[in-house]
């Protein structure tokens, strides 16, 4: 698994230039925060070498001169919101995120409800962190929000806001997912410190699309395939090319609201220190590539398996065809097919031989690892048990784990928990091997390699139960499925 990326020069040249943006305004800013703070597991597969909590390792150069606000939308509470890559609520993200920063530690000064406009659920949430103990401030809609500056800019628009009290330098705005209002709420911040005479600033991180690398980039791609069910689209910065003669990439959203942007800081401050979006950005991600050529194939790689989620959520009824052919749009522009993606293949070349479904993981090495659907084993339960065989040199046929250790849990899961299929999922078959490694020295062997399976290929020829889903993005394997089901039910566990 090849690197193409440098990861101790990123947390230096990022920290470096944040540290230098913060003295531009004065010793005070508002660092909204986009994509993914604790694990960016995105970036990590476009960027092969970019450690997933590389931001926060970043952050912790900081120390106490930096604290973070969490942003969540009213309406996100009010509809139960869930995020995708985790299974988790929002709100339920906003504990989960409060609880990773005070173990960093970064101070969390508090959570602000943006939107709000009376919803029960808000109410209730915010209710129940001030039980916890943590400050809540409310942030409400404004009418003609973006463009009524005159409104936006006065003691009836962001002066209405609750003022979050901040007292470090540098004060981190991140939410759970898009559209939490992170901008507004840095923006409300910045006419509450200037009515009291404080000099603060705004700036914003986004690590994707990187501003100094192509448009059609694979790694710019990859991110608009990561963004399809929102409609972003990249496209060259028009202010900063007019500014500064200089092709940069954006995307349309921030180029969009750029001129508000612009017109919001007058009114606040009396001049904008910006003249693109691209200026507001600090993100220097596209400065620590270090092979051009790695960080292609992995984007590439990337675009397929969203393609593949996007059709498995279109078979779910998640989604429309809309964003699959959108997709499958820019998986023409890069020049790559599901052809290119190999575990695909062997899945359904071992499906063909079975006649039941099956599974395929690519190791290291590149050998091809399958898994068949059989009495004792799920396919993918079966894949996992014989890719960390094929990893601790053990041969194929060799058992490792006794049909003593099995079939009582079997027995359990039918007899006991309700269960109408007997086989083992991913995680079953996991425990069986952890309780066979206690007496069985192959057993043990096997059970080691499960770090090597970290940022592994696999691909099911069937969608995978959430549990085995779980499993998989644990164990860090990018996992792709056919969009069909072993049953023709419509509901499935």
């Amino acid at each position: 698994m090849k690197k193409g990326f440098d990861n101790q020069k990123y947390l230096k040249t990022q920290s470096e230039h944040i540290k230098e943006r913060i003295a531009q305004f004065g010793g005070k800013l508002y660092l909204e925060f986009g994509g993914k703070l604790f694990d960016d597991y995105h970036a990590s597969r476009v960027l092969p070498g970019f450690e997933p909590d590389s931001k926060i390792r970043m952050l912790m150069e900081f120390g106490d001169q930096a604290e973070v606000v969490i942003v969540i939308n009213a309406s996100d509470i009010e509809s139960n919101k869930v995020r995708s890559d985790l299974g988790i609520a929002y709100d339920d993200d906003v504990l989960r995120l409060i609880d990773a920063f005070r173990a960093i530690p970064l101070q969390v000064c508090g959570v602000v409800i943006s939107q709000y406009s009376g919803q029960a659920a808000a109410d209730a949430f915010k209710n129940r962190l001030e039980r916890l103990g943590v400050r809540v401030y409310r942030h409400y809609p404004i009418a003609g929000y973006p463009t009524n500056i005159p409104l936006i800019v006065s003691d009836e628009g962001y002066g209405r806001n609750e003022y979050v009290e901040t007292t470090r330098p540098l004060v981190v705005v991140t939410a759970p997912g898009p559209g939490s209002g992170k901008m507004a709420t840095c923006l409300s911040q910045l006419y509450h410190e200037y009515k009291r005479g404080i000099q603060a600033g705004y700036a914003k991180f986004e690590t994707f699309p990187i501003w100094n690398l192509p448009l059609k980039h694979p790694v710019n791609l990859a991110y608009e395939a990561a963004t399809a069910d929102l409609n972003d689209v990249n496209m060259i910065d028009p202010f900063h090319l007019e500014a500064y003669g200089v092709t940069t990439v954006n995307y349309n959203r921030d180029v969009e609201i750029f001129p508000v942007l612009r017109a919001i800081f007058q009114k606040i401050s009396g001049q904008c220190p910006y003249q693109s979006p691209t200026d507001m950005g600090v993100n220097m991600v596209g400065n620590c590539i270090t092979d051009d050529q790695v960080v292609r194939e992995a984007s590439c790689q990337e675009i397929i398996r969203r393609y593949y989620r996007a059709l498995c959520d279109q078979r779910q009824g998640r989604a429309s065809a809309d964003i699959a052919c959108e997709l499958e749009l820019l998986m023409n522009q890069v020049g790559v097919t599901v052809e290119d993606r190999p575990v695909v293949a062997a899945a359904l070349r071992r499906q063909e031989e079975t006649g039941a479904p099956a599974a395929s993981l690519q190791l290291p090495d590149g050998q091809l690892i399958t898994g068949k659907t059989s009495n004792l084993l799920g396919a993918s339960a079966a894949l996992l048990l014989n890719a960390l065989k094929a990893l601790g040199g053990i041969e194929h046929g060799m058992h490792v784990i006794s049909p003593i250790v099995i079939e009582p849990i079997q027995r359990m899961k039918i007899n006991y928990l309700g269960n109408h299929n007997p086989r083992l999922h991913t995680d079953e078959i996991l425990i069986a091997l952890s309780i066979s490694a206690a007496t069985n020295p192959t057993a043990e062997r096997v059970l080691s390699q499960i770090p090597k399976l970290r940022g592994c290929e696999a691909h099911s020829t069937v969608i995978l139960s959430q549990v085995d889903d779980n499993t998989f993005r644990k164990l860090g394997i990018n996992l792709t499925c056919e969009p069909s089901y072993q049953t023709k039910k419509l509901y499935h566990k």
